[in-house]
């Protein structure tokens, strides 16, 4: 791939690791364009954001549709249509199927809260205090068809204090994952140019 990587970024909600990937795609330092922004919410915040930035949005509410399978549908055609080289979800919470995931495989990447493989799922800071862990911290990874599986990027390290709460706690490793985005963003545009 000789020419800039075509990026889109998949999010549900206020769109914090969207904005900071689109603030890093438009460096002229990065080989890689900000192309799409794709929602499955009609009322996620971070819409208003891709307005401001002037970047193409797609909105396809998921409650649209009778399945997974006729969703990713509406999304492909949007992806295809931006003609999208490299994936990145930054808080879209919908399992996508093992179909969708194997086309895109090694040119899908997500971002969880939690030092992978543990604590996979859902409500990760609460989970991690309730047992008492001294660490915690944030994986970029490829997508695979197993939930927040595959090979590890980027991780990045908080230490858990004694007074954390699942808030306190969800903000240090939110700083985190703002860093850790943008450098495994890099280290995939890479390999996609080189390969």
């Amino acid at each position: 791939m000789t020419q800039a990587v075509r990026v889109a970024i998949l999010f549900s909600g206020r769109g914090s690791n969207m904005q900071t990937l689109a603030h890093h795609l438009a460096k002229q330092s990065v080989p890689a364009t900000f192309v799409l922004a794709l929602t499955n919410r009609p009322d996620a915040g971070g819409i208003e954001f891709c307005q401001a930035q002037g970047v193409d949005c797609a909105v396809i509410d998921h409650k649209a549709f009778d399945t997974r399978a006729a969703f990713e549908v509406e999304m492909q055609k949007a992806l295809d249509t931006a003609r999208v080289d490299l994936i990145c979800a930054a808080g879209f919470m919908r399992l996508l199927t093992p179909a969708f995931v194997t086309h895109w495989r090694d040119r899908i990447i997500n971002i969880h809260p939690s030092l992978l493989p543990a604590y996979k799922g859902l409500n990760t800071h609460a989970r991690v205090l309730a047992d008492g862990g001294k660490e915690h911290g944030c994986s970029v990874h490829y997508m695979r068809a197993e939930m927040d599986d595959g090979p590890i990027i980027v991780q990045k390290r908080v230490r858990v204090h004694n007074d954390d709460t699942p808030e306190s706690l969800a903000a240090r490793v939110l700083k985190q994952e703002h860093l850790a985005y943008p450098e495994a963003l890099d280290i995939v545009v890479k390999n996609l140019i080189d390969n």
